[in-house]
């Protein structure tokens, strides 16, 4: 017996990296999944996009474990897709139980270099697109009337400041406020709404070139191992460059399960201990 036996998740951001382990960890736990993502480049995000086949790949790890999928590919700023998507989720696996908006992007640049466009794509995926996926998805557990776990993905950078990153941190800052107001506003329906914080994460978010040269301005040509040597320098308090997806996945799936069935308004850090470091 799962902790999760029953019940339906939706995660978005679900092609790949987090999104793709808070699906496969949920579905170990029990849960049947509704998994987005809009597997497709955004402008002014330098990594690569994921694309469909990361979405199946998804699916297949889901399906594996013998759980139910459902996957759709929508943008989380299309607040009319989303809904779709949640509409077909439900009437296929029968309930929402579970939300956990993880959909994010990321560049970097000084606030006073940083374009238009970089900031609206930042402020538009990073928190309007996690409120606009609770407001596809709220009504739905509001309507069941038997409760649920809304887990907003922030960041350290939800908690602390960063250097050449303002538009990411004022986003996540921004999801951090949400899950404590969504915790006053949706108590009375026994929904809990938390935030949790990680420090990095390796996934394609970070593992690219133009992270590397963040970190390490000094080389004409970082490498990885150079990204890895200066995240081990200066990141975390315990001596480690990052973490693995399935470490946010485990916090996720607590927060869902009914072990946290009284945690609510809580700004989880999964970080190593970086934000009392810095």
């Amino acid at each position: 017996m799962g902790k999760l036996d029953g019940k339906v998740a939706i995660v978005t951001g679900a092609a790949r990296g987090q999104g793709r382990s808070h699906a496969v960890r949920l579905a170990e736990d029990g849960a049947d999944i509704i998994a987005v993502d809009i597997c497709a480049p955004i402008d002014t995000i330098e990594y690569r996009a994921a694309d469909s086949d990361d979405l199946a790949e998804t699916a297949a790890e889901v399906e594996k474990l013998d759980r139910r999928i459902v996957t759709r590919e929508a943008d989380v700023r299309d607040l009319g897709a989303l809904q779709s998507a949640v509409a077909d989720g439900v009437a296929e696996l029968g309930r929402l139980d579970i939300v956990v908006a993880n959909a994010g992007v990321f560049s970097s640049a000084p606030v006073h270099e940083i374009t238009e466009d970089q900031w609206n794509t930042m402020i538009d995926v990073n928190l309007t697109g996690v409120w606009k996926t609770v407001k596809a998805t709220v009504p739905t557990l509001i309507e069941q009337g038997e409760g649920g776990s809304v887990v907003l993905i922030s960041s350290s950078g939800g908690i602390q400041g960063f250097p050449n990153f303002a538009h990411y941190v004022a986003a996540k800052h921004g999801v951090t406020g949400l899950a404590r107001t969504m915790s006053n506003e949706l108590g009375q329906h026994s929904i809990r709404t938390n935030s949790i914080h990680p420090t990095s994460v390796l996934t394609d978010m970070i593992d690219h070139v133009g992270m590397y040269r963040l970190f390490r301005p000094d080389l004409e040509n970082p490498t990885h191992d150079d990204f890895r040597e200066a995240l081990q320098a200066g990141m975390n308090v315990l001596p480690v460059p990052w973490l693995e997806p399935r470490d946010i996945s485990n916090a996720v799936a607590w927060l869902a399960s009914d072990d946290a069935k009284y945690i609510t308004g809580v700004a989880l850090p999964v970080d190593a201990g970086s934000i009392q470091k810095l």
